[in-house]
Parts: C-alpha cells; sequence; structure tokens
C-alpha cells in the first residue's frame, strides 16, 4: 500500500503497487459490512459486475476476494480528482453565474421553454 486514497461509508480505498509494478486502486470493506452475509452477497455481486463491464471509460477489475475475513477490490488506478473537489468546484462555477451546462443543452436542442 502507497498512500489512502479515500474512504466512505462502505470502507477504505487504498493506491497501492501491484507484484507486477502496476499502480492499483484497492477498495477495503468495513468489518462491520463484512459481518453480514447479505452485504457480501451484494458487494460479490457488484465485483461480478464490474468484471463484465469494461472500455475506456472504466477502471478493469484486476483481483478480488469477497470472501475473504476482510473483502477488497483492486481497480487498475485512474489518476485524477476526487470526487469532492470535482463537485464543489462545479457548485463554485454555477454560484459565479457561468451557464449550467444541462440547461444549456437543453436551449440548444429545443427542450426549453423560451417563457
Amino acid at each position: 500500500m502507497l498512500a489512502r486514497l479515500g474512504a466512505g461509508g462502505m470502507g477504505r480505498v487504498y493506491l497501492a503497487r501491484s507484484e507486477g509494478g502496476r499502480t492499483v486502486a484497492v477498495k477495503v470493506v468495513r468489518a462491520e459490512f463484512a459481518e453480514h452475509p447479505e452485504f457480501r452477497r451484494r458487494f460479490a455481486l457488484e465485483v461480478a459486475a464490474a468484471r463484465r463491464v469494461g472500455g475506456r471509460w472504466t477502471a478493469p477489475v484486476l483481483d478480488a476476494d469477497t470472501d475473504a475475513a476482510t473483502p477488497w477490490v483492486a481497480t487498475g488506478y485512474v489518476p485524477g480528482p476526487d470526487l469532492h473537489s470535482v463537485v464543489a468546484k462545479d457548485q463554485a462555477t454555477h454560484r459565479e453565474g457561468e451557464a449550467d451546462p444541462i440547461s444549456t443543452t437543453r436551449a440548444h436542442s429545443g427542450g426549453a421553454s423560451g417563457t
């Protein structure tokens, strides 16, 4: 493990390096959730679904152990700002009076009324 990237309601996410040298993000489930079979079932479904999704806009699942005492999943690491920073910047932009991209898109597509 190289660093902690963040924490949320489900657990913590760490920056790590694989044995092969790849930078990865590792999500580790909180202990209190790991004790609940229903949570483990849903987590296993989430990991299975993530394994099936691929493409340019997703981080690949590289490994996981949903049956471990502390369940975890490792994905490819995609560097970028954290969600909190992006949302805060977006909110600040809207407060400064810049156009809302959704409203602008609707207006340009004829979806907003002129009244």
